[in-house]
């Protein structure tokens, strides 16, 4: 059985999100496996920014649940007696289920370790490159020094932390082949470049889960390629799993191990990408064929 079946990392059970009498979301479950790289997939409209932001804080959903998982697999064992228990974490020996539909945002990205980028580049343009790496580990730098305490009198704690920090940075410079313009705002880069560093930043929070929003939109086949290359390394080198939203179908049927397709909000397929490829409901939907008319598409696929 494949990862995503036997070695969950994020479980999104039941999830709806309405607005108004809007069903954005309706009734969606699918799993993420410990160290896979799973494509959220589906036609414009379909709800998959909707899924991240509920995944990430950003919106509450109205209904479902969202388990993450910190530590070993035999903690989905308490995951009925930590969602009838108040607060947002569950711990037992050592392991932890973060429910993020609790959590607000910053907890998410801080406590729960997930990180994201979004569709349109955020990145701090008028810092440099180096710079965007080194804010990315604020938060444990400001513990480090003990708000400022332990920075202003230079303890070696705060240097060591410090120098934590740089190299942490340096080594995602030489990933993403960045070395040589560490010092060159981030705003003067190339936009695949940009693209890279966005991700490279959100690695540098050691994060456990990377969710990406169309990390491919806008690039050419080379930076598409470049891109492949460091999401399987993030993925083989640095063990984090990833989440992706994109519509660049030859990115996701070259990386993917997983893809969960979405149509109207509703889940409508859910495997591997030889699978989903050929599921006749992804081809409906993707064609734009009438809901009426999916029995009749699905009978000439098959034929």
């Amino acid at each position: 059985m494949a990862r995503w079946q036997t070695q969950p990392l994020l479980e999104v059970e039941h999830l709806t999100m309405r607005f108004g009498g809007l069903v954005a979301i309706n009734d969606l479950s699918f799993t993420v496996g410990e160290g896979d790289i799973t494509a959220l997939i589906g036609p414009n409209g379909a709800g998959k920014t909707t899924v991240f932001n509920c995944i990430t804080g950003f919106y509450k959903p109205t209904e479902g649940r969202i388990a993450l998982r910190h530590g070993e697999q035999s903690i989905w064992s308490e995951l009925g007696a930590a969602t009838r228990a108040p607060g947002r974490r569950w711990s037992k020996g050592g392991s932890s289920l973060w429910l993020l539909e609790r959590m607000p945002d910053f907890e998410v990205s801080a406590d729960a370790k997930v990180a994201r980028t979004f569709q349109n580049i955020r990145l701090f343009q008028g810092m440099t490159v180096l710079e965007n790496l080194l804010v990315a580990q604020h938060n444990p730098l400001m513990a480090a020094s003990i708000f400022s305490i332990a920075g202003i009198f230079g303890l070696p704690s705060y240097r060591r932390s410090s120098e934590a920090s740089v190299e942490k940075a340096k080594y995602w410079l030489e990933k993403i082949g960045l070395t040589d313009r560490a010092d060159d705002p981030a705003g003067d880069l190339p936009y695949g470049d940009q693209r890279r560093l966005e991700i490279a930043r959100a690695m540098c929070t050691d994060p456990v889960l990377l969710c990406l929003d169309e990390p491919a939109a806008g690039l050419n086949p080379r930076e598409s390629l470049e891109l492949n290359k460091l999401l399987r390394s993030i993925r083989v080198d640095e063990g984090t799993s990833v989440l992706l939203i994109e519509h660049d179908m030859s990115v996701v049927m070259e990386i993917s191990d997983h893809v969960v397709v979405l149509d109207y909000g509703t889940k409508i397929s859910d495997g591997t990408p030889d699978e989903v490829k050929n599921d006749p409901k992804v081809i409906a939907a993707y064609l734009g064929v009438a809901d009426d008319e999916v029995e009749e598409a699905e009978a000439e696929v098959a034929s």
